[in-house]
């Protein structure tokens, strides 16, 4: 990992490295992806499965592609008693945190006699995309599932990419069952996507998509948006840590690593008050590098995209930290609470030692579907509130809109429509 002092000019620096990781700069795939988008809404399921024979190696048929109950039982038992006891474990304490995200449908009367409110309903159907390979992620799976299910959602659809051998991940499936997907298929790729935003003879048109994938899935995601929604175009990993002299180099160095081992695109920034402790954390990584299993690619990552940043101050290192607005951020300080209420922009914050970001990813409760690529300025985590939608209520009596049609008229014909004034108008000739 590179040592620079943060200044506002290498701060600049990191920001413009940082944008070359965003989905949309990767135009040249673009036009791949809407060719089989537009296969998929011409051919249906035929294009479905040669796109699925053509990258997967995998035939076939509306009698195959659709995932059956002894897959599931079978997925069961290839999996451990202890792997699907904390499954279970984490898929409640989820479900717990998103249970205090639901809100209510609500009505006001008011003495003039008119009625306001907002009634809150889930979408009728979901879709969730969940990568393959070794690129599987069930808890992935139980973060964009569980939400729905709070939220109410009644049909939750996921497509998964199959092997050569017809097979998909069994950690992928007993999670999916856990969550309460209520149907899943074999197909992957931006194909499943288009599959899923327009619907084929096999897979039905939902509401909204989740769920990660590589650029190609993304991209996907991208073009179907407007036709269904979508929860993000999401980037890389990426960490931030926010350190002094205070904190364990050891786990600074290991909670770094622990997004640089996603792929070389992933993100791993410490930003810090103390010189001490940066070379110490650099001396901890060259440690842990020689003992972990994907050491290859997080030294790519680094390469690419890991800083280590000493700030003359506390106050220039929130700066920093607001200004990157990562989707992981660690404070490690020795008041951690106090500086978590000058951040601004991040997607999920882990305050002290003990709040490692791997808890947030597995088992705390939090989605660990987050914004990135600085998206965190103005995007959230995803929530119950993505699967819900809101409807505006409006009723007034006669002397209610008797009070106010001469205020709407006028705002009416300053803008020129005036069958919208004679709309009010008509109704106290």
């Amino acid at each position: 990992m590179r040592t620079l002092k943060l200044t506002s000019e290498t701060k600049k620096e990191l920001l413009g490295n940082l944008l070359n990781r965003n989905p949309g700069s990767y135009t040249e795939y673009e036009n791949t992806v809407n060719d089989i988008i537009s296969n998929i809404r011409t051919n249906r399921d035929k294009a479905l499965f040669d796109y699925t024979y053509k990258f997967d190696k995998c035939r076939l048929s509306s009698d195959s592609v659709r995932i059956t109950e002894e897959e599931i039982k079978e997925a069961y038992s290839a999996l451990s008693p202890e792997f699907i006891e904390v499954m279970k474990k984490s898929a409640a304490n989820i479900r717990s945190f998103h249970e205090k995200q639901k809100r209510n449908t609500w009505i006001e009367t008011r003495e003039n006699g008119s009625i306001l409110g907002q009634r809150i309903l889930p979408i009728e159907i979901s879709g969730v995309y969940v990568p393959g390979g070794k690129a599987a992620y069930p808890s992935s799976v139980l973060m964009n599932v569980i939400p729905a299910k709070v939220a109410g959602v009644e049909r939750i659809v996921m497509c998964t990419p199959p092997g050569k051998d017809g097979k998909v991940n069994p950690g992928t499936l007993v999670a999916a069952d856990i969550a309460g997907v209520t149907e899943s298929y074999k197909v992957g790729g931006a194909q499943a996507i288009a599959a899923m935003a327009f619907g084929t003879e096999s897979i039905p048109k939902v509401d909204k998509i989740t769920g990660p994938g590589n650029i190609f899935v993304a991209l996907a995601k991208k073009a179907c948006f407007g036709h269904v929604s979508i929860d993000s175009i999401a980037g890389p990993s990426e960490i931030l840590v926010l350190a002094d002299e205070n904190a364990n180099p050891r786990y600074v160095a290991a909670d770094l690593l622990s997004q640089a081992e996603h792929d070389e695109m992933a993100s791993a920034i410490l930003v810090t008050t103390s010189a001490e402790l940066a070379d110490r954390v650099t001396s901890e990584i060259d440690g842990f590098l020689k003992t972990l299993s994907r050491a290859d690619i997080i030294r790519k990552s680094l390469d690419n995209y890991g800083y280590i940043f000493v700030a003359d101050n506390m106050d220039d290192a929130i700066d920093a930290a607001n200004a990157v607005a990562s989707e992981h951020l660690e404070i490690i300080t020795a008041n951690p609470f106090e500086v978590m209420t000058k951040i601004k922009n991040a997607g999920a914050i882990f305050l002290g030692d003990y709040s490692s970001e791997p808890l947030g990813d597995y088992y705390a409760g939090p989605n660990h579907i987050l914004p990135t690529n600085r998206t965190a300025r103005f995007f959230s985590p995803l929530s119950v509130d993505d699967f819900v939608k809101k409807t505006s209520i409006i009723s007034y009596s006669k002397q209610a809109l008797y009070d106010v049609h001469t205020d709407i008229e006028l705002f009416a014909g300053e803008e020129g429509l005036t069958a919208h004034a004679n709309s009010i108008a008509v109704r106290f000739e």
